[in-house]
């Protein structure tokens, strides 16, 4: 573990690509480890890069190539990841290669990999974050298979945090509380959310929020729908498209406003000016708009068996509405307000002890 004498701690933090949420979720993380005193290194691809600069300042950034996966346009999105496997084993091969570098010449004492496999290193305290400790998959023998290759990597770090609750009030179900836990030690640190309630009233201009996210083709299909829906109402609507590297504008009607991308100080005001966020059923997206007691309308991605538990999951609990992407738009729209939501009064996060207790 950590001595004293290495003070101050040099702490590299490292997302996964798979869209943006395992970089926003970083982010409640990397302010903490600044409150720490801690030299934070963050390491990531150009466009989670683009949107932490615009959330954290006093870090060093570092670039790493992502995994890449490409999502099909179809459903067949489990044939499409099993086909990427040995691109997937070849890149935890060089992530690994590229952290003995890193931790040499920057002198690395403590590692958070965001569901990147190969960020882990004998000669720094190695963690591993994240709450899909099942992975769904279309067949259960599948799932055991997947899920004893997901434990032989985790266990080659020191300690796994899943950010969710312990116990039967949780949000990921069995994704984050399966039957057997990796051999590592496992802390349940709550939901990470970057955003937080405002404390004042505002008014509520908008009538859906709608936050695109997540790897193409399946972002721009989920666009081009609900650019046909929006052409359908009179309501005000905010779409924001979650392209921090865009800079073109999309053609919308009067009643809509379009957004490329927003930081995090401006998001948290949308929300509150919203009656309903649609979006992705993508677990981050998830726990900013439960920490936010906001009205949801979860579509999610095609074929992703993960964010399709997780909808289906949160839909049995009210905690949201959910629908699939090839269902009837218009007609799940206007049946999700009048649906009896029953938003959770859920507990905080303990991330700044669990963070106090690796750095003592």
């Amino acid at each position: 573990m950590l001595q004293k004498q290495q003070l101050p701690f040099k702490v590299l933090v490292a997302p996964l690509d798979w869209g943006l949420g395992h970089a926003t979720r970083c982010v409640p993380l990397i302010k903490t480890l600044k409150q720490a005193q801690c030299h934070v290194y963050v390491a990531g691809n150009p466009t989670a890069l683009k949107l932490l600069k615009q959330e954290v300042t006093g870090v060093e950034y570092l670039p790493l190539d992502g995994y890449n996966i490409r999502y099909s346009s179809k459903r067949n999105m489990a044939w499409k990841i099993l086909q990427q496997i040995p691109k997937i084993i070849l890149t935890i091969y060089k992530e690994h290669r590229w952290l003995q570098n890193i931790v040499t010449t920057h002198h690395i004492n403590l590692i958070f990999s965001d569901n990147r496999y190969g960020l882990y290193h004998k000669d720094a305290t190695s963690i591993f974050i994240t709450h899909q400790l099942r992975i769904k998959a279309p067949f259960g023998w599948l799932e055991s298979v997947i899920q004893k290759i997901n434990y032989r990597f985790i266990n080659r770090f020191d300690a796994c945090w899943v950010p969710d609750y312990k116990g039967t009030l949780n949000i990921a179900g069995i994704l984050s509380h399966p039957e057997q836990l990796p051999a590592i030690p496992v802390k349940y640190i709550g939901p990470l959310s970057r955003l937080e309630a405002l404390n004042v009233q505002v008014s509520i201009p908008y009538k859906w929020l709608i936050l695109l996210s997540g790897p193409e083709p399946q972002r721009s299909m989920l666009e081009d729908l609900l650019m046909q829906v929006i052409n359908t109402v009179q309501y005000p609507v905010l779409l924001v498209r979650g392209l921090p590297l865009e800079s073109t504008e999309l053609a919308v009607p009067p009643h809509c406003k379009v957004i490329n991308h927003v930081p995090a100080k401006d998001l948290q005001l949308l929300f509150a000016q919203s009656e309903y966020i649609i979006s992705r059923s993508g677990y981050t997206t998830v726990m900013e708009i439960l920490a936010l007691q906001k009205k949801s309308i979860l579509i999610p991605t095609p074929g992703q068996t993960e964010q399709e538990y997780l909808a289906s999951h949160l839909m049995q609990q009210h905690w949201c509405y959910s629908f699939e992407q090839h269902e009837d738009a218009v007609k799940h729209l206007q049946q999700a307000q009048s649906f009896a939501f029953q938003l959770p009064q859920l507990p905080g996060n303990s991330l700044q002890c669990a963070v106090d207790g690796v750095l003592q």
